[in-house]
Order: C-alpha cells, then sequence, then structure tokens
C-alpha cells in the first residue's frame, strides 16, 4: 500500500512538473508570438494586456496604478516601465488620482483607444483564432475553467508568502 502511494505521488509529480513546465513554455510563446502579432501597432503584450485591462467598462474612468498592477497579477515596478512608454507613445494617460492624491489614475487615450479598438483587437482576434485552431468550444471552456482554478491556488501561496515576508519585516 506504501509503495502504491509512493508510485502515485511520483507520478503526480512527474505530470505537475510537465504541466508546469508547459505552461512556462506557454507564457513565453506568448509573449514572443504575440508581440510579434501586434508589433506593427507598437504594442507588445505586456501593452496589449494594459489597453485591455482600460477598455472594459468598469475601468472607463480609469484605473490606479496599483489597482492595475493587481489586475494584471504584475509587480508595479515592472508596470511602470510599460506605462511610462505607453504614455510616451500617446496611448495612455497618467494623472493624480482625484480620490486620493497619492496615487495616479491610468486611462487610456483617445488615440489608445484607436489603436486599441480599430488595429490592435483584429490582429489579436486573428491571433487567438490561430493559437485555438482546432479547440472546440468545449475544449476551450474546459481549459479556462482549469487555469482559473490553477491561478486560484496560486494566489493563496501568494498570499501566504507575502504574509510571511510581511511578518519577517516586522520581526
Amino acid at each position: 500500500m506504501k509503495k502504491l502511494r509512493e508510485n502515485q505521488n511520483s507520478a503526480r509529480m512527474d505530470l505537475a512538473n510537465r504541466v508546469f513546465f508547459r505552461l512556462y513554455q506557454c507564457a513565453n510563446m506568448l509573449h514572443k508570438t504575440g508581440t510579434k502579432a501586434v508589433e506593427a501597432q507598437g504594442l507588445t503584450t505586456q501593452q496589449w494586456a494594459v489597453l485591455g485591462a482600460l477598455s472594459r467598462p468598469q475601468a472607463q474612468d480609469g484605473m490606479s496604478v496599483g489597482d492595475l498592477a493587481r489586475y494584471l497579477m504584475v509587480s508595479r515596478q515592472n508596470l511602470s516601465g510599460v506605462l511610462n512608454r505607453m504614455e510616451r507613445d500617446g496611448h495612455v494617460r497618467t494623472a493624480p488620482n482625484g480620490r486620493d492624491r497619492r496615487s495616479r489614475l491610468i486611462t487610456m487615450t483617445a488615440s489608445g483607444r484607436r489603436v486599441w479598438l480599430n488595429e490592435a483587437q483584429p490582429k489579436i482576434h486573428g491571433y487567438y483564432e490561430e493559437a485555438l485552431a482546432d479547440f472546440s468550444l468545449n475544449d476551450i471552456a474546459h481549459t479556462l475553467h482549469y487555469l482559473l482554478k490553477m491561478l486560484e491556488n496560486m494566489r493563496r501561496i501568494d498570499e501566504t508568502q507575502s504574509g510571511g515576508a510581511e511578518a519577517e519585516a516586522e520581526a
């Protein structure tokens, strides 16, 4: 019985290693091929994600840098460089947040909205079609379900790790 459990655990860890390695490869390929899909619009996948986040109806009035970083699950430091380039290129505007003067509010400019709606989105939709070729609607729904489930587990890990780091810093 003990040997069976050891074999099952070994098989589980082998499969887990393969899943996470493939996820790593997918993330790298998304960055590489996704950026190529929108490079003619002067965008990267990070900028694509920012414009996508800001294009949502609930972000119509903008998002604070902190909220945007949390939504995209990136550090504020990494987001800062992306936002600086996007502001330089005229895609977003940064202004003091009227509700909290200590934070900055990021909004999409008219130029950014035009690039997003008329240029980037058609390219992105074409990219999605190619990347999800041979996926049924059911396949896509199941993939989304499992990615969300994994993401929720990773969020819990992050909260535990962050809580531990904060406790150490206080000590």
